[in-house]
């Protein structure tokens, strides 16, 4: 069974063999955590993202991790909050499951999650981390050769829900 944990760190800086984007649906970079990881990777992670082509919301492709220090990034689309009763909770849940799916098709031992969605996207921050860690404790059964799952949490607020609920 994969071990989870929370941090409150960088996530451009962690070695492990994938850190996630909290993306938008044409990959091009954004702001925050999108930003600080296409800034982090350098140029080529544009080039890679614009050959990909885009992602829909509750999916994730991936890409080299180019100058980070992990080898790849699992780019996922979460959604926008919208009171939640628009399927918010299913497409965030789905960002964590297809993450962890391509990282176990891909043989990806380390994988390290921002929160999702919960910046510029609105979703509410408790919300947002119980369905992280319920979606990522749904999928490990089905994800056997994930052994390290970290929540890297920007705030110190964020990294006590996430303690919490771990």
């Amino acid at each position: 069974m994969a071990t989870l944990s929370a941090a409150c760190t960088d996530l451009t800086t962690l070695e492990v063999d994938a850190i996630v984007n909290a993306a938008n649906h044409r990959l091009v970079g954004g702001g925050g955590v999108d930003g600080a990881i296409h800034s982090a990777a350098g140029p080529q992670l544009l080039q890679a993202c614009i050959r990909i082509g885009g992602c829909e919301v509750g999916a994730a492709v991936i890409t080299e991790g180019f100058r980070l220090p992990a080898r790849h990034i699992i780019h996922t689309v979460g959604p926008f909050w919208q009171g939640g009763h628009r399927g918010e909770p299913e497409l965030l849940a789905s960002c964590y499951r297809k993450t962890l799916e391509l990282a176990e098709a891909h043989q990806l031992r380390a994988i390290a999650f921002p929160c999702i969605s919960t910046g510029v996207y609105g979703y509410p921050r408790d919300l947002a981390a119980t369905v992280a860690v319920n979606a990522v404790r749904e999928a490990l059964p089905s994800t056997p050769g994930i052994e390290r799952v970290i929540f890297c949490c920007y705030r110190e607020r964020d990294l006590e829900v996430y303690l919490r609920l771990l």
